[in-house]
């Protein structure tokens, strides 16, 4: 994703791969707290004009949007409706939506969303067996254009095979990053990537996180390597249908 838009910040942890939350690590790190709710100054960035009028972010651009908080927050409830208004307008951008709230999207979404927007990918955080089961029902349910699974971060083997129909254009993995974090093990990546490759389901390996095991033993990465690393594995797949780069 090229470009970040946060229009508000802070979130509530929700469930367990909330617990090492990167958010909440930055923030403590300049005596904030992550839990702490609030709109941002760049609300209105996707709409910002420059001096000649035009847009200053460019069409075509891949909007990563409200990662430092949950775009479905209860908190955020009073301001999302101006935060659609301003993906609508700019319908040339793609607008990248993760969530660990999928089970609020239908009550959140605008009265002219239908069967969702062409320019807005939902991608549906799932680190463990029972987020999957829990999750992952309601995400293929609801009206959505570009659906995105995500396994971040990955906490232990799963079985996402049941939920990887045509709906579904990608599966994107990876471990946990920060200190003292727990382990990503290679295995469940490449289990994970076998049943995207049977579906024929686009996958990525995203990030190895800080701390991958790999034949039994366990190897520390330091953050600017997690991305590289993650791609030289070479298990990145490309399904029957084309998706957002994320």
């Amino acid at each position: 994703m090229s470009i970040m838009w946060s229009p508000w910040h802070g979130c509530r942890k929700v469930s367990e791969g909330c617990k090492f939350c990167y958010v909440y690590r930055q923030d403590k790190a300049h005596d904030k707290c992550g839990a702490d709710f609030y709109v941002t100054k760049q609300f209105n960035l996707p709409v910002k004009r420059g001096r000649d009028g035009e847009y200053k972010i460019k069409s075509g651009e891949v909007i990563g949007t409200c990662l430092t908080s949950d775009f479905f927050l209860d908190l955020a409830d009073d301001y999302r409706e101006k935060a659609w208004d301003i993906i609508r307008e700019r319908k040339d951008l793609n607008f990248v939506i993760f969530t660990k709230r999928i089970e609020r999207f239908k009550d959140c979404i605008p009265s002219d969303w239908g069967e969702g927007w062409d320019n807005v990918w939902i991608g549906c955080t799932c680190e463990n067996q029972r987020r999957a089961e829990q999750r992952l029902p309601i995400f293929l349910q609801v009206p959505i254009k570009h659906r995105v699974i995500i396994c971040a971060p990955l906490l232990e083997n799963l079985d996402l095979t049941a939920f990887l129909s045509s709906k579904i254009e990608e599966v994107t993995v990876g471990g946990e990053s920060g200190i003292n974090v727990r382990v990503c093990d290679f295995d469940w990546v490449k289990n994970i990537q076998r049943q995207c490759i049977e579906k024929n389901v686009s996958f990525t390996f995203h990030q190895t996180g800080a701390r991958l095991r790999k034949n039994g033993k366990i190897y520390i990465i330091p953050r600017k390597y997690q991305h590289s690393q993650a791609k030289k594995a070479g298990l990145n797949f490309d399904g029957e249908t084309p998706c957002v780069s994320f």
